[in-house]
């Protein structure tokens, strides 16, 4: 499974609306640590297929999104299960830590 695009006009229905727990990366072309943690969201939404939906938010391109859940710093890491935001991850973090969030959100 790949990460989907997510905008002001669905996160709604891909995030809130979501069957699956999801996490939302909220990320803006000209940040390094978000380019960082690209490759490791990559490699969580292969391996969590099925199972948990990895969405991206462009900060810069969605601000009501941002503004809506209170993303002060990026990348941040929102994790969200049947429509509410349970836990999030701001900055860079190793995959084990960013799975360990997503092991969380599953149980």
């Amino acid at each position: 499974m790949s990460i989907t695009p997510v905008t002001d006009a669905t996160f709604v229905s891909e995030v809130l609306e979501s069957e699956l727990p999801v996490v939302a990366d909220i990320w803006a072309a000209w940040c390094g640590p978000c380019k960082a943690i690209a490759p490791i969201l990559e490699h969580l939404a292969a391996e969590y297929a099925g199972r948990v939906k990895i969405v991206k938010i462009d900060a810069d391109a969605n601000p009501e999104t941002v503004t809506t859940a209170g993303v002060t710093s990026i990348p941040t890491l929102s994790f969200y299960r049947d429509g509410e935001r349970v836990d999030m991850l701001i900055g860079a973090h190793p995959k084990p830590s960013i799975a360990a969030k997503i092991d969380g959100l599953l149980s």
